[in-house]
């Protein structure tokens, strides 16, 4: 058989990608190496991660965030953070996000200056851990008719101007696209040339559960020290940071000694412990590759860039790079996609991806263990207790003001497209659960009407006018929600033909 797609690494990443493949009714088959996706590392606490705007807004408008969403839990029980609301009039206070440990305040976030947000589904932003993550979507993935097959790490391949052969686990697959999803050390990313270039690690990251003998040499929360910084979320777990050059990564396995000795040096105190249970590391190692896309070779994820974990922005990367990818690969699969559709996937996540990597270096930059980090974290403390500055940090660590340069004026163009609730209670989101474009006629113009099925099924044409248009008449969507084409005023028919054809081709295709 050949496939459309094989996705190497079932993780969230490879799986969402899996699944934004199958609405447009491609051929996937994801192969993992792992056979058992279960892991310590993957549930809470050390797996919990953080999803912010846009990937709360993919999960919505494909039908899945309710089951991304954590369970209710007991107030002041620990685990994951509850959901808050980014939008107008957001009644939470306290931690809303952290920029180095950091946090900014949901009392100091002014949403107002969001000018093309409006309240909805979509509103908030929440932690759930990995596990969870990708339990759902591989369930999700399952029941769109997506191939998994686990113990089938990708091993090689070869690629031609054709197709791709992809030795995994002993036996041979074929497809007409590969997208490596598998990983920081990337074995498609490596064996396909990618250039991957950056910066070098400046310390060696741990996460450890551990029985500490007097727990109370150790405070909770995040602590700075002349040698480093820890974090300790429950007793027990902890996150520390040693500034080694990243020398102690991968490099021999751990022992309970060795990590005492490296919580003393960067607690600077005395703490002995009685066992160590889990413990893995990382580094602040920052890389990205030069391109996304070679011939019939693609990247996503972690594949694509590596950074610290820091502020919870890796995994939503990997996402917007997945709901950017899958639309535009499968329409080149379908025949159905313009000149350079699929090279936009670069030219669009490429600057988001990097600005990423700036954010986590500035971050490191913070936590150095050194009178000059010290006095610039004092700076950025004071920065981020004022409304500027909250709402600032809020807009990065977010994404609410995340932006593709798509070559138009308009200043929603190539933002994520406001949730318009229409006058027969229709939320827009609802209408992207397929995959599909859409035309937006607020007023309903004759004009708009005729283009109705130029695009065939790739574009719906919906006339409904919207209980808050925003001053919008008309607008087009692309299927991963972004908004192609916008205009205030009676709209003219070849300007929407233009900026269509320029993400649908014609009908011919």
């Amino acid at each position: 058989m050949v496939y459309d797609v094989i996705i190497a690494g079932a993780g969230p990443v490879g799986l969402f990608l899996a699944c934004e493949l199958r609405l447009a009714k491609v051929s996937v088959l994801v192969l993992e190496k792992s056979e058992d996706p279960h892991s310590p590392l993957k549930q809470l606490p050390f797996g919990m991660r953080g999803l912010w705007g846009p990937s709360i807004e993919a999960f919505y408008r494909r039908g899945l965030l309710e089951r991304m969403a954590p369970p209710p839990r007991a107030e002041g029980a620990p685990g994951q953070p509850r959901p808050g609301s980014i939008g107008s009039g957001a009644p939470l206070r306290g931690p809303a996000g952290h920029f180095a440990g950091i946090q900014f305040d949901y009392r100091n976030i002014d949403s107002s200056r969001w000018t093309y947000r409006l309240p909805g589904p979509a509103d908030t932003q929440f932690g759930s851990e990995m596990e969870q993550l990708e339990r759902v979507l591989s369930a999700h993935a399952l029941s769109l008719g997506v191939e998994i097959q686990r113990g089938h790490g990708v091993e090689g391949f070869e690629h031609s101007s054709d197709d791709v052969t992809v030795r995994a686990g002993g036996q041979r697959f074929h497809a007409r696209f590969l997208v490596g999803c598998d990983g920081a050390r990337s074995t498609v990313r490596k064996q396909a040339g990618f250039e991957f270039v950056g910066t070098e690690p400046e310390f060696t990251g741990y996460s450890i559960q551990v029985d500490i003998a007097d727990p109370s040499i150790l405070p909770l929360g995040r602590h700075y020290t002349p040698t480093g910084m820890y974090t300790q979320w429950q007793p027990g777990f902890i996150g520390m940071a040693d500034f080694d050059g990243g020398a102690f990564h991968r490099t021999e396995p751990m022992t309970r000694e060795h990590v005492q000795a490296v919580l003393r040096r960067v607690s600077c105190t005395d703490v002995t412990l009685d066992a160590l249970h889990v413990a893995s590391t990382w580094t602040d190692r920052a890389h990205q590759a030069t391109t996304y896309r070679k011939g019939r070779v693609l990247l996503a994820g972690d594949s694509a860039h590596i950074h610290s974990p820091l502020g919870g922005q890796g995994l939503n990367l990997g996402f917007g790079d997945a709901l950017n990818l899958g639309w535009k690969l499968a329409a080149t699969i379908r025949g159905e996609a313009p000149d350079g559709l699929l090279d936009s996937y670069t030219t669009e996540r490429h600057p988001i991806g990097a600005r990423v990597l700036d954010w986590s270096r500035a971050q490191v930059s913070l936590m150095r263990p050194s009178q000059h980090s010290r006095a610039l974290e004092a700076i950025v403390r004071d920065l981020i207790e004022t409304r500027d500055g909250a709402t600032y940090f809020a807009e990065r660590v977010w994404g609410a003001t995340l932006r593709y340069d798509l070559g138009e004026d308009h200043p929603l163009v190539g933002r994520s497209c406001p949730d318009f609730e229409l006058e027969d209670g229709t939320r827009l989101g609802t209408l992207l659960r397929d995959g599909t474009g859409l035309l937006l006629d607020f007023g309903h113009e004759a004009s708009l009407q005729a283009l109705d099925g130029l695009w065939g099924d790739r574009v719906r044409y919906v006339a409904h006018d919207a209980k808050d248009r925003l001053g919008l008449r008309a607008l087009l969507v692309r299927p991963d929600g972004f908004v192609a084409w916008a205009s205030d005023t009676i709209p003219r028919p070849e300007e929407v033909t233009r900026a269509a054809s320029r993400w649908f081709g014609t009908r011919d295709h």
